[in-house]
């Protein structure tokens, strides 16, 4: 039986949609945020308001200090125990495995989010639209990842809001730890503020998802139950 262009296109769709939801993880699934509906697109490349945030993430860049680059060299690969100051020095890998499995997954699907906008808009980091002003970035990639959203920025603030589900006593410390996460990457010249205020936003709305959904609340009782024991 021949296969209109139509059908084909159905299935195409069919199969790129299931994908879509499959990636999303066992958490979020037909939940997740989409982020090219969340997020206003980032302003066009030389346009005034591009140029307003670059220079503003020039400005931000050249003042920085030798302990903020080394805070965010450290922070390259994000997990939760970059927020451990603010909960404790027990807080750390290895030492409530459960709790690491549970924003392992977390930190999946949230880049699978992520990486949906840097797709679809193709931001270039500072230091690759302008090498010149950006030259000690805390990054050089041989092949980076589009600038908008920060990655950085939306999983910061994912593991910020959850935490404070954990430890609510410390819930300003950690919301502030979040929120350093994500500038440290404008102070080392590989993101601009609205890529940052873009992955906060986009973060939140994962936070709020992952707070819905049934799998993620019964996994979350069981990271409940190990700190209670775990913690001294």
């Amino acid at each position: 039986m021949q296969r209109t262009p139509r059908f084909l296109f159905a299935v195409v769709f069919f199969v790129c949609a299931t994908a879509i939801l499959q990636a999303a993880g066992p958490y979020l699934g037909s939940d997740a945020p989409d982020a090219l509906a969340l997020l206003p697109p980032p302003p066009p490349a030389g346009s005034v308001e591009d140029r307003v945030d670059r220079d503003t993430a020039y400005r931000v860049y050249s003042i920085h200090t030798t302990e903020e680059v080394a805070l965010g060299k450290g922070e390259e690969n994000l997990t939760i125990f970059h927020l451990a100051p603010s909960v404790g020095p027990w807080f750390h890998a290895g030492n409530c495995p459960k709790t690491e499995a549970l924003f392992k997954q977390v930190e999946t699907e949230s880049n699978v989010i992520a990486r949906k906008g840097k797709i679809q808009w193709k931001r270039l980091r500072p230091y690759v639209a302008e090498p010149a002003r950006f030259p000690d970035a805390i990054e050089h990639e041989t092949n980076p990842s589009a600038s908008y959203p920060s990655g950085h920025a939306t999983r910061a603030t994912v593991y910020a809001m959850l935490l404070v589900e954990l430890f609510p006593e410390q819930r300003e410390a950690i919301l502030a730890k979040g929120r350093e996460s994500g500038w440290i990457r404008v102070q080392g010249g590989v993101h601009t503020p609205l890529d940052i205020y873009a992955g906060r936003t986009l973060g939140q709305a994962l936070a709020q998802a992952f707070l819905r959904s049934p799998a993620f609340q019964h996994d979350l009782a069981e990271v409940k139950a190990e700190i209670a024991a775990t913690k001294p």
